[in-house]
């Protein structure tokens, strides 16, 4: 019966102990006193008497169990310890990794509207298109001249991204990419002055449109679909003893387009 109590008693320091180190930790001297402490509530002393009634086997028992829990109070607080210390490290080291994933997001984030605007710089590049007339109002001729002259089509319909420049008739490719043109000419007819004019690329000839007859109104037009590096210019020459008519319906017009934009590889691909 004596075993049993001392079994008990232990068992309940224990408990007390092992919640006193979760809660907040206990050092190993105030184990040791809380054990004493509970040791001499449960145990007033004995008479001589008592003590002899109670068996070497129970108190050897008793004295052996005090001692394996002690030992394993002990080590347990060593475990504790530990254990606190690895989860403030994790603690230190979550709190590292979500700081880095906010960065990273922060930076995510940045780099997409980054991207959006590119794109949108890129769309706003893109829209690149033109149509004109040769004539602002009235009609008349133009030419027959000794050389060649580049028309300047003053009534512009559409110049989105102004890269026509009405004033001296050339068109200058903002950007890398293949362009549409076209061009159309009209003239009355007169056997001297045939209507002759010719797309020109960085002042080569590329492609004409050529109307003659005697008499009566003559038209012609033509097309071509240019590579053009930034920078390269294409216009429209009158040539030498040509004559050209326009008026209000607009026959003579010189229109442009990118059609789409080109990179270094694609180019050197073709």
């Amino acid at each position: 019966m004596k075993g049993w109590l001392c079994t008990l008693l232990l068992l309940e320091t224990f408990v007390f102990v092992v919640q006193q180190q979760i809660d907040g930790g206990l050092s190993e001297n105030e184990i040791s006193q809380q054990i004493s402490k509970e040791n001499r509530r449960q145990n007033p002393p004995q008479t001589d008497s008592l003590r002899d009634e109670a068996s070497p086997d129970s108190q050897q028992y008793c004295h052996l169990s005090f001692s394996d829990i002690h030992t394993a109070l002990r080590e347990l607080t060593a475990t504790v310890t530990e254990q606190k210390a690895l989860i403030r490290a994790l603690e230190t080291r979550l709190e590292s990794q979500v700081e880095e994933l906010r960065k990273e997001n922060r930076e995510i984030s940045n780099f997409t509207q980054s991207q959006v605007e590119e794109l949108k710089k890129e769309d706003r590049d893109r829209e690149i298109a033109f149509s004109a007339s040769l004539m602002q109002s009235n009609s008349g001729y133009v030419g027959p001249f000794t050389t060649e002259i580049t028309l300047t089509y003053r009534n512009v319909f559409t110049n989105i991204g102004n890269a026509y420049n009405p004033i001296t008739g050339v068109f200058t490719a903002p950007l890398k990419g293949a362009y549409r043109f076209a061009i159309s000419v009209c003239g009355h007819g007169n056997p001297s002055n045939p209507s002759f004019i010719s797309i020109m690329k960085n002042g080569v000839k590329v492609v004409m449109a050529y109307a003659h007859q005697n008499q009566a109104v003559v038209n012609s037009s033509n097309g071509v679909v240019l590579i053009l590096e930034a920078g390269d210019v294409v216009y429209v020459r009158l040539w030498a003893n040509s004559r050209i008519y326009d008026d209000g319906n607009n026959h003579i017009t010189f229109s442009g387009y990118l059609l789409f934009p080109l990179r270094e590889q694609e180019l050197c691909r073709m």
